[in-house]
């Protein structure tokens, strides 16, 4: 029951962007019905399929960016010993701590100067300031649950701190990795505020291209569904082919033993 309670919303909306317009105020609802793709075929035959590939482009490169980063970054915090080490990991995580709508003037009025604003860059730019922080603090708590011993066989075999980071601590850390990289594209691929402010036309996302479906004239249902249920598609897969590191990295977090 908690299952089909989790993926009614989803399986309602699916059923929704296959329906016309009049099957879906029927009442009551037709559970049975002729599949329709009309609704898909006017969405991505419009501005919706090049609000889609930003999105994409967007998500894919800020997390790529973000891990290359964070990563190191975090595996910094994670086994240097300094004393100032405690005040950069907390001011690091501050940043995530302030609401979007306090950033948005100053990224506006920079962004207006540098020529960012509707530019995917841009939005790079600015899911990458956020997801980094994400990022440094969940793969340092990652890297602290690995035993340092491995690191240091690994030293004494002769391998160097570049080696053992990359051919030790990184394969072990699969799990944190892949927990990671969800949430830095969920964050990326889910942002409306920041997409809304920042574009207007050419690097519109895909979540804020829905909201042109609702017009004075009325809501197109038919293209809000098909496209509430091509934005969840991509989310959908990348969960699934690493489900198996995501189960291990919410539980463990790191090695056990």
């Amino acid at each position: 029951m908690l299952i089909l309670a989790t993926i009614f919303p989803f399986l309602w909306l699916l059923q929704m962007s296959l329906k016309t317009e009049v099957a879906m105020f029927e009442m009551p609802p037709k559970l049975v019905f002729v599949p329709s793709l009309r609704n898909y075929a006017d969405v991505l035959t419009g501005d919706f399929l090049r609000s889609f590939r930003n999105s994409t482009v967007a998500s894919v490169a800020t997390t790529i960016l973000s891990l290359l980063v964070g990563v190191p970054a975090a595996y910094g915090l994670a086994r240097a010993r300094f004393r100032s080490n405690g005040l950069i990991s907390y001011w690091v995580l501050g940043t995530r701590m302030a609401p979007p709508i306090a950033f948005a003037i100053p990224f506006f009025l920079a962004y207006r100067q540098m020529g960012l604003i509707d530019t995917v860059p841009g939005l790079i730019i600015i899911y990458l300031t956020f997801n980094l922080s994400l990022v440094i603090w969940m793969m340092r708590t990652f890297f602290e649950g690995l035993p340092r011993s491995l690191e240091e066989a690994a030293y004494i075999d002769g391998a160097g701190i570049t080696q053992t980071f990359l051919r030790v601590t990184l394969p072990l850390s699969a799990p944190g990795l892949a927990t990671t990289a969800i949430f830095c594209f969920l964050l990326s691929w889910n942002d409306f505020f920041y997409s809304l402010v920042l574009t207007r036309t050419q690097a519109m996302t895909a979540p804020v291209a829905v909201v042109n479906f609702m017009a004075y004239q009325g809501w197109e249902w038919g293209k809000i569904s098909a496209g509430g249920t091509l934005i969840m598609l991509p989310v959908v897969i990348f969960s699934f082919a690493v489900r198996k590191y995501l189960i291990h990295g919410l539980t463990a977090g790191a090695v056990k033993g």
